[in-house]
């Protein structure tokens, strides 16, 4: 059977019908099923700006999509750093469209200025927006304190609105475009210990999926990808930022939870899986056809995916509940409900 765009599925059957076209994301299960597109996805010439690209996903991601024939903007905070020659030497060894932009996604300023580079070098509206960058604090949520909150609701949070708000403008004008904002599995399912890392990615779930239902009649594409653990640098990242909440953090806040306090700073967890499960999760969905992309992606070979019950119940709820009204057509939209 043909792909079958979602736009085109605007005007499609009444709330409760489930069946999608062939390739594309199924409602009742939520995740990315096997399509036709080869195994070394083709992104020539699509222009992919992504967050927080010194470690991790971001790194690896930068990598893989400009070998793939992507124009990449890699971004970090604190320019000049290693991590930025190393790229910038990549790029000349390998003659890639492989570029550095300094982008802190906590600075209005430096979003504004790092994405107006970028379009500017791009000549218009970039094709892919990823927000990636991200941070963990450990320990019970009584000893966040509002350093603590703050700084992972302004990274995890507020950082991919600043860049939302910055591309969306050129992407809709262009009538086309995709986000991918890097969630979790704690996005959706909730372990104790984690301070305020569920809470900002329950957030960033949801103010994706908003955003999603809006942007329908734009032809711009919201995916979001869950990754459960992988062994990445946001771990030690994690343990450090843990041990320095600690130091300031107060009696009375932590007498409470002697056994979770007693662990912070040595979390080692992720696994053993591969990270590059991530970006070949990326690399998929940014290969689909436009009108075919799933809103989440669960991510976690041969793991347990938790969340993707949630994403079912959630995705019938939502078209159960406004699939007839005046929001019907992007909800199922977005769902790929007809």
């Amino acid at each position: 059977m043909p792909q079958v765009s979602r736009r085109s599925l605007l005007t499609g059957a009444a709330a409760g019908g489930f069946t999608v076209a062939a390739g594309s994301l199924s409602a009742a299960s939520d995740t990315v099923q096997k399509i036709t597109i080869p195994e070394k996805y083709d992104l020539l010439g699509k222009s992919i700006l992504i967050t927080g690209c010194s470690t991790g996903f971001g790194r690896l991601a930068v990598e893989d999509f400009a070998r793939r024939g992507a124009k990449v903007y890699a971004t970090m905070r604190n320019l000049p750093r290693k991590e930025a020659d190393e790229l910038t030497q990549l790029a000349a060894d390998e003659k890639l469209n492989l570029f550095v932009i300094e982008i802190d996604v906590t600075s209005d300023a430096s979003v504004t200025a790092g994405v107006a580079k970028a379009e500017e070098m791009n000549g218009g509206a970039l094709d892919v927006l990823i927000n990636n960058a991200g941070i963990s604090y450990g320990g019970p949520i009584e000893i966040q304190d509002l350093e603590a909150t703050k700084h992972t609701f302004d990274t995890n949070v507020f950082g991919p609105q600043r860049m939302i708000r910055a591309v969306l403008p050129a992407m809709r004008a262009a009538k086309a475009g995709h986000i991918i904002n890097v969630s979790s599995q704690l996005g959706r399912v909730i372990a104790p210990s984690y301070g305020q890392y569920s809470p900002s990615k329950f957030a960033l779930e949801a103010l994706s999926e908003g955003l999603a239902y809006e942007l329908a009649p734009h032809g711009v594409e919201v995916t979001i990808i869950e990754p459960g653990g992988y062994p990445t640098m946001i771990w030690s990242n994690a343990n450090t930022n843990s041990l320095q909440l600690l130091e300031r953090a107060e009696e009375k806040h932590t007498a409470g939870y002697p056994a979770l306090v007693s662990r912070l700073g040595k979390r080692t967890g992720g696994g053993s899986g591969d990270p590059m499960d991530v970006p070949f999760a990326m690399a998929e969905v940014i290969a689909m056809a436009p009108g075919a992309k799933p809103l989440r992606v669960a991510v976690n070979k041969g793991k347990a995916k938790p969340q993707v019950i949630i994403n079912q119940i959630s995705a019938k709820v939502q078209v159960d509940w406004l699939g007839n009204s005046p929001f019907g057509p992007w909800i199922k939209d977005v769902h790929n409900v007809t």
